[in-house]
């Protein structure tokens, strides 16, 4: 399995534009914005190569699928649930 993102790579500023009644709330509750931010884009980066990869697997999980229901799992007769 690869690693979706660098985990060392060094932090970088940047400027962002959000609602200010929200950040003025979110700072009133102490909530830390960078970590908030990248929590977020990890979230969205793992559903959005999750979907990738669904998307370039389609075709192999159309047929393995059509496979298992035409001659059952591999293994099924060493099943004992």
């Amino acid at each position: 399995m690869y690693a979706l993102y660098n985990h060392n790579a060094p932090k970088k500023a940047t400027n962002l534009s959000i609602n200010s009644d929200l950040l003025n709330k979110s700072r009133a509750l102490d909530i830390n914005l960078s970590a908030t931010l990248e929590q977020a884009l990890r979230s969205a980066l793992a559903n959005t190569e999750a979907e990738k990869w669904k998307n370039n697997n389609k075709n192999a999980i159309t047929e393995y699928n059509n496979f298992v229901e035409a001659n059952g799992c591999f293994g099924d007769e060493y099943r004992h649930f």
